[in-house]
C-alpha cells in the first residue's frame, strides 16, 4: 500500500508539472524520461537472454510433490521436461486471452458502428502516413529472426532472435555432460543474473522520479493539443475494448483459476505502471519479473521462462488494434463486411500480433502494411498516427497485465496438477 501511495503521488505531482508548461521544466523532465527509458531497455536484453539460459539448467521444477519433471530418467537437468509443460500453458493461454480481446474489439466496433471520414480528411492525412513501411513483408520479418552473428541480436534488441539464440544455448548447454568447464560457465550465468537483479531493484527504487517524469510528458503532450476530434468513436471502440479486456476479461481468467484478481494486479501494478508510460513490453520486462517472484511470489523458474516468451508474442491489446483499425480503414473505402469476413479478420488480427516484431509502434506499422496489401485507404492512417501514443500506452499497459495474468494463471495450474 505504500508503494500504491508513493507511485500514485508520483504521477499526479508529474501530471502538475507537465501541466504548467514550464519549458525549462518539460525540457528536464524529458531528459530524466528518456535516461530511465535506455536505462530499462538497457537491462531489458540480457533479462530475457539470462531468464531462458538459466530456466534450462534450473532443477527446480518441480512439483508440489517434490517430483523433477526429468527429460529422462538419468538426467539431472528437470528444466526440460518442466520448460515443455510450462511452454505448452503459456501458449494456451496467450492464444485465449488475445483471442479474447479481439473478439471484444469486435463486439464493441460493431455496436459503436464508427461512422466514415470526410473524403477530403482521409486525402489530407495521406501525406502523415510514414514512407515505406508496407515494403516489409512476413518474409522479411521470419527472415529478421534468424542471426547470422552473434552480437547482432543483442546490438538490436531484436526480442524474437534473442529468444532464440538464448532457447538454443540453453538446450546445448542443458544437453551436454556437465563436466567442470560446464558446471563454471553454468555458475557464471547465475551470477551474472543475480547481479542483473541487484540492478534492477535499484532502478524500480528510483522508480517514483521516473513516474514524475513520465507523467509529466503524458501531461505536456495533451496540454499542447494532443485530442480525439472526429475520431472520437473509433478511439472510443479501442480505448474502451483495452478497458473491458483489463477490467472484467482478464480477471476472469484469473478468478476462473482460483486467482483474486485484485491481489494479482496489486501485486504487478509497478509492471502495469511502467508498461503504460514506457510503451514497451520489452523494457517493462525486468519490473514485470521482478513484481512476478518478489510481490506476486511467482516460482522464478516459472516467471523466467513465462514472461519472456509473453513479452514477445501475448499481444492483446495490439490484437484489437490491428482487428478494429483495419476494420474501420476498410469500411472507409467502401468494404462491406459479412460475418465470414469479420472473423477472416479476426484471425488475421490474432495471428499478425502473436507475430508482431515487437518494436515501438509495431502494431502500427503492421496495420499499416496489411491495409497498403489490400489497396485500402492508408491516409486514414496518417489521420490516426498523432493518437497513437495514447492509444499505444494503453495497449502497453493493457499488454504486461495479460502477461502477468497468464503467469500467475500457469503458475497456479502447474502447482495444483504437480
Amino acid at each position: 500500500m505504500k508503494n500504491i501511495i508513493i507511485w500514485t503521488s508520483a504521477l499526479l505531482l508529474g501530471a502538475v508539472l507537465g501541466w504548467l508548461g514550464i519549458e525549462w521544466l518539460n525540457n528536464l523532465l524529458d531528459f530524466i524520461a528518456t535516461i530511465y527509458t535506455r536505462l530499462f531497455q538497457f537491462v531489458a536484453v540480457p533479462t530475457i537472454a539470462l531468464a531462458i539460459l538459466t530456466t534450462f539448467q534450473s532443477p527446480l521444477l518441480t512439483s508440489p510433490k517434490g517430483e523433477e519433471y526429468h527429460a529422462d530418467g538419468a538426467s539431472p537437468l528437470g528444466g526440460i521436461g518442466g520448460g515443455l509443460r510450462i511452454f505448452l500453458h503459456t501458449i494456451s493461454y496467450t492464444l485465449l486471452t488475445t483471442i479474447a480481446a479481439a473478439l471484444v474489439g469486435l463486439v464493441l466496433y460493431l455496436i459503436i458502428s464508427p461512422e466514415n471520414l470526410p473524403a477530403d480528411v482521409v486525402a489530407t492525412g495521406q501525406t502523415d502516413v510514414p514512407e515505406n513501411l508496407g515494403e516489409l513483408t512476413y518474409y522479411d520479418h521470419i527472415l529478421s529472426i534468424i542471426p547470422n552473428n552473434v552480437i547482432e541480436p543483442f546490438a538490436k534488441g531484436n526480442v524474437l532472435s534473442i529468444l532464440l539464440v538464448s532457447a538454443a544455448v540453453g538446450l546445448a548447454l542443458a544437453f551436454i555432460p556437465k563436466n567442470e568447464n560446464v558446471q563454471v560457465l553454468i555458475k557464471g550465468i547465475l551470477g551474472l543474473q543475480e547481479v542483473l537483479y541487484t540492478l534492477i531493484r535499484a532502478l524500480i527504487w528510483t522508480l517514483p522520479l521516473g513516474i514524475v517524469a513520465f507523467a509529466a510528458q503524458l501531461s505536456a503532450q495533451v496540454e499542447a493539443g494532443v485530442a480525439i476530434g472526429s475520431l472520437g468513436q473509433y478511439v472510443a471502440v479501442i480505448i474502451g475494448g483495452n478497458l473491458i479486456q483489463f477490467f472484467i476479461v482478464l480477471p476472469l481468467f484469473l478468478l476462473a483459476r482460483g486467482l483474486n484478481p485484485w491481489k494479482v494486479l496489486k501485486a504487478m501494478s509497478p509492471a502495469v505502471l511502467m508498461a503504460l508510460f514506457t510503451k514497451s513490453s520489452a523494457a517493462t520486462l525486468p519490473v514485470t519479473m521482478q513484481s512476478a517472484e518478489q510481490r506476486q511470489k511467482v516460482r522464478p523458474e516459472v516467471a523466467r521462462f513465462v514472461l519472456p516468451i509473453c513479452t514477445t508474442i501475448n499481444m492483446n491489446g495490439c490484437a484489437a488494434f490491428i482487428l478494429v483499425t483495419s476494420l474501420y480503414v476498410m469500411q472507409n473505402g467502401g468494404t462491406v463486411f459479412d460475418l465470414p469476413t469479420l472473423l477472416l479478420w479476426l484471425l488475421i488480427a490474432v495471428v499478425s500480433a502473436v507475430g508482431n516484431a515487437g518494436v515501438p509502434m509495431g502494431c502500427y506499422f503492421l496495420t499499416l502494411s496489411l491495409m497498403a496489401g489490400v489497396g485500402a485507404p492508408i491516409g486514414i492512417m496518417g489521420i490516426i498516427l498523432p493518437l497513437y501514443t495514447i492509444i499505444d500506452m494503453v495497449e502497453t499497459a493493457e499488454n504486461v497485465w495479460s502477461d502477468s495474468c497468464v503467469c500467475a494463471i500457469v503458475n497456479k495450474r502447474l502447482t495444483k496438477k504437480g
